[in-house]
């Protein structure tokens, strides 16, 4: 049967597609559909081995699925820790992702100074170790502290890491910062999920008087 045949293809297809991602969530994500359609194909066909493998790798990535949505927001998975703004691994991770930077903040340029401030976003994970999954950049402009730069690598790209930075509000209020105002003309921006409002091209999220 060729409509048969075409789903078995159209699930070895998204097998081989998922492993082409990078982006961690996406990669789960595709490669569950794949074992989804590859569970009815090899079910109708009679092949139980190849139908126990995909039901294994099926609760496999259930399993990973589940534990990166429940734990995207959380707080104990992710930590944030504040480096010297001319720290060398913060020197690397920018010099690394260079281009990738410049795709979704063209107008990022980085120079330090006293007047800035650069935090990285951690992902501790039991089994795999530590992973940087994101790097904020602030300078301070009188009581207002400006975004220079809110990246976030691409295997975590599907997740939003920054908000760390900005639900901790002690980060900024014990520096006397009241306001912050993020990067203009940044790409796919996600700060309206966090409070934020948006100001032309910009957005900007009033911080409580006193440190939270």
């Amino acid at each position: 049967m060729i409509w048969l045949e075409a789903i078995g293809w159209l699930g070895s297809a998204l097998l081989v597609w998922s492993l082409l991602q990078v982006r961690i969530l996406r990669l789960r994500a595709i490669n569950l559909a794949g074992c989804l359609v590859l569970i009815g194909y090899n079910g109708v066909l009679h092949v139980w081995p190849m139908v126990g493998l995909n039901v294994v790798l099926a609760v496999i990535n259930v399993w990973y699925l589940s534990k990166m949505l429940t734990t995207r927001h959380d707080e104990q998975t992710y930590t944030v820790v504040e480096v010297g703004n001319d720290d060398e691994f913060l020197a690397y991770m920018l010099a690394a992702y260079a281009a990738d930077i410049t795709r979704f903040n063209p107008s990022f340029r980085w120079a330090g100074g006293p007047e800035c401030s650069a935090f990285l976003v951690l992902r501790a994970d039991p089994a795999a170790g530590i992973d940087v999954v994101g790097v904020v950049l602030v300078r301070r402009d009188g009581d207002v502290a400006r975004v220079e730069l809110d990246y976030v690598t691409p295997p975590f790209r599907d997740l939003t890491p920054g908000e760390f930075v900005y639900r901790r509000s002690q980060l900024f209020t014990s520096r006397g910062y009241r306001r912050v105002v993020t990067p203009r003309h940044m790409v796919a921006p996600y700060y309206g999920r966090l409070g934020f409002q948006q100001e032309g091209d910009s957005y900007a999220l009033d911080l409580p008087s006193k440190p939270a």
